[in-house]
């Protein structure tokens, strides 16, 4: 056999200075293994970072931030009632007119009221001249001596004046009551608005203060916002709003007018024994109470109509929650380190 070498019989190549720390793969294998564990752990950390400000951002946006998508246009409606019954004889509105205060709505047949004026004022007339003659009876049996007439006679005529004149003062009573009636028969609107859900006709009989017509009052439109009850702390009275309705991209800008103070609850009810009646279920997972806050409004864009029940989205303030407690200890105190390490690298400059 012919002869053989060591570096023939040794199936490793040759070594060579220096090639081992660049070429050894286990050694870059170690390093390539390290760097991509710090890549996961600091991939990991972003999005644990961006998932705690995510879920502090919809925490306070939905839990703490003053705002809310239930609110509704609400309004004052003037529910007009006759003082006087009859029946309708003319209809002076129609249904969605506008009205202004004092405008006839309709007018009562006035027939019985007129008969009603001339007869009162024929009682004046009537009691006046008996007025009359009772007091000229009386003077002159004031002015005969007891010779003539005794003193009881005196007072009887001057009694009987009384009574003629007290006489008068109640036909004169009737008759401003008779006049007043007869007035009462053009029903008019209390309210500057518009008619709205006009049902009546010539001919219905209007009964004395049953309401037959509606007025919603245009002048005392507002916004009720239902607050849940963990937003409550950051709105306060006299914050502003703003407002957006359902249907209209334009905002309307108001201000916060008043909170209510009590809403109903189911256990204050009380049992046929006068008792409390308290509901033994409770649950776990429990609601938030919606707190009703009145809105003034204090601007409304032309081109956006109010119409009372029209959902709304109301933002009190700024419409942003104040930090938590442990969030703003923890800005304080990184502001006070950063702030100690500024004063430090000043002080080392100026030394």
């Amino acid at each position: 056999m012919p002869a053989t070498t060591a570096d023939e019989d040794d199936p490793k190549p040759p070594y060579r200075e220096g090639a081992g720390h660049r070429d050894d793969p286990p050694l870059l294998s170690r390093q390539r293994g390290r760097a991509a564990k710090v890549f996961r752990l600091a991939a990991t950390g972003v999005i644990m970072l961006f998932a705690c400000a995510a879920a502090a951002f919809v925490w306070e946006f939905y839990v703490a931030a003053p705002w809310t998508r239930d609110g509704r246009v609400r309004v004052q409606v003037a529910n007009i009632a006759p003082q006087v019954a009859g029946q309708i004889v003319e209809l002076r509105v129609h249904d969605n007119q506008v009205v202004l205060i004092g405008d006839v709505l309709y007018v009562i047949d006035p027939i019985d009221f007129e008969v009603a004026v001339t007869s009162a004022d024929a009682e004046v007339r009537n009691r006046e001249a008996d007025l009359q003659v009772k007091n000229a009876q009386s003077a002159r049996r004031q002015a005969l001596t007891t010779v003539s007439t005794s003193v009881e006679e005196k007072q009887q005529y001057a009694g009987t004046a009384k009574i003629a004149e007290a006489a008068l003062e109640s036909a004169r009573a009737q008759l401003r009551q008779a006049k007043i009636n007869l007035e009462r028969t053009q029903v008019r609107s209390t309210v500057n608005g518009r008619v709205t859900n006009l049902l009546m006709r010539v001919g219905d009989y209007a009964r004395t203060g049953t309401s037959n017509i509606s007025v919603i009052d245009t002048d005392s439109y507002w916004i009720d916002g239902y607050f849940e009850e963990t937003k409550m702390a950051n709105i306060h009275v006299g914050d502003p709003a703003d407002i957006q309705l359902m249907g209209y991209s334009p905002h309307l800008s108001g201000t916060v007018e008043s909170i209510t103070l009590g809403i109903s609850t189911a256990n204050a009810a009380a049992s046929t024994q006068g008792l409390p009646d308290v509901n033994p279920v409770y649950t776990w997972v429990r609601l938030a109470q919606r707190v009703p806050v009145r809105i003034r409004i204090d601007h409304v864009p032309t081109e956006v109509p109010l119409v009372a029940g029209m959902t709304a989205t109301v933002v009190a303030g700024n419409g942003r929650a104040p930090a938590p407690a442990w969030f703003a200890d923890l800005r304080n105190r990184v502001s006070g380190l950063m702030s100690n390490e500024t004063a430090a690298q000043v002080e080392a400059e100026r030394r």
